[in-house]
């Protein structure tokens, strides 16, 4: 046991290193696919996803996708998230895992984004009138995770990004991999890991990129296509911590995480959860954006997360429950963040 400690040490400190340089906030909005940053999950973003070394059930496979090596049995889940009320923009999610074998999780999810509908309007039709525009974006993940030791958990996740409007689209696919690490005499101490996002550059393609000119000195119309350059997908790297504090039927967890964005600015995280019995969770999050480099605002978002859990077990052993989640993420313009999910556990 003492030399996986060694281990799992060594790594989780060679990741802070490797991160600490890895955020470059000058190349903000430089990479497509924002879609795969957005938490769709609404337990763990009621305390900023802070819980990378802790998370359980399906919300892993966004989270770190190690921690759905906890799932003893079945989990569905379904969430709904109201994103940046005020701006139309819906994201639903759906998520099931199931334990295969002695030691290993499967894994299966899928987001779907609708942004609403527009008039569409072109170069020869300014006004309208030729129908209207309904951009989405799906995004679907399998994973798979297993129990090393009792103390080690390891994952990986394979996800297909897509997203299309009118005759534009893009088909990218990137890999998550993560690793937690329990110790402590009542498993209360949590260590994690993830890196998430890694692919090849992808490019839109369609009939969208055509456009029929007139030849100069030629008197006749020619069709050209434009050519759509590159994007790199957002990759990050994620490290947390956290610790339980056990009282009579009473648990109150603080987590911290530092998570490097290849395009963005780099973000601190601090959050704690308080559970009475593991019936009724409530927790609440902040998250530091690194303004040391580029102090100019980023994100719409202001920091604050809050969330709250109902978790009505099914069985007398508890192994089976139905849980109902809530959570709000604060923003300094429009109306916020609004999830609401519900799971099974069997």
């Amino acid at each position: 046991m003492k030399y996986f400690q060694k281990i799992a040490t060594a790594i989780c400190l060679l990741g802070m290193v490797s991160a600490a340089y890895a955020g470059n906030p000058q190349r903000a909005g430089q990479a497509g696919a924002p879609e795969l940053l957005i938490n769709p999950w609404a337990r763990s973003a009621g305390w900023g996803g802070v819980n990378i070394a802790g998370v359980t059930g399906v919300e892993s496979s966004f989270i770190n996708i190690a921690g759905i090596a906890n799932t003893n049995g079945t989990e569905v889940s379904f969430v709904n998230t109201q994103w940046l009320v005020g701006a139309g923009i819906g994201i639903n999610a759906a998520g099931f895992n199931q334990s295969v074998g002695d030691n290993g999780v499967l894994a299966a999810s899928f987001v779907s984004f609708d942004y609403g509908s527009w008039e569409r309007t072109t170069v020869s039709s300014p006004e309208g009138g030729i129908g209207t525009i309904s951009p989405s974006t799906a995004i679907i993940g399998l994973g798979y995770a297993q129990k090393f030791t009792e103390a080690i958990r390891g994952g990986v996740n394979i996800k297909i990004y897509s997203t299309s409007m009118v005759d534009m689209n893009v088909t990218s696919a990137s890999v998550d991999a993560g690793v937690q690490y329990i110790t402590g005499a009542r498993d209360q101490m949590k260590f994690g890991i993830t890196l998430k996002n890694i692919g090849p550059s992808a490019q839109y393609e369609g009939e969208g990129q055509s456009l029929t000119l007139v030849v100069p000195q030629g008197g006749y119309s020619q069709e050209y296509n434009e050519r759509s350059e590159d994007f790199e997908l957002p990759a990050t790297l994620t490290i947390g911590g956290s610790y339980d504090f056990e009282f009579d039927q009473q648990r109150l967890t603080v987590a911290g995480a530092f998570q490097s964005n290849s395009f963005e600015k780099d973000i601190y995280t601090v959050g704690a959860e308080y559970s009475w019995k593991e019936i009724v969770s409530v927790r609440a999050g902040y998250n530091f954006f690194d303004n040391r480099t580029y102090a100019e605002t980023t994100t719409v978002f202001n920091g604050l997360n809050a969330g709250v859990s109902f978790d009505v077990p099914l069985s007398k052993d508890n192994d089976n429950s139905f849980q109902l989640d809530y959570a709000y993420r604060s923003t300094d313009m429009f109306s916020g963040v609004h999830s609401i999910g519900v799971s099974i556990v069997l």
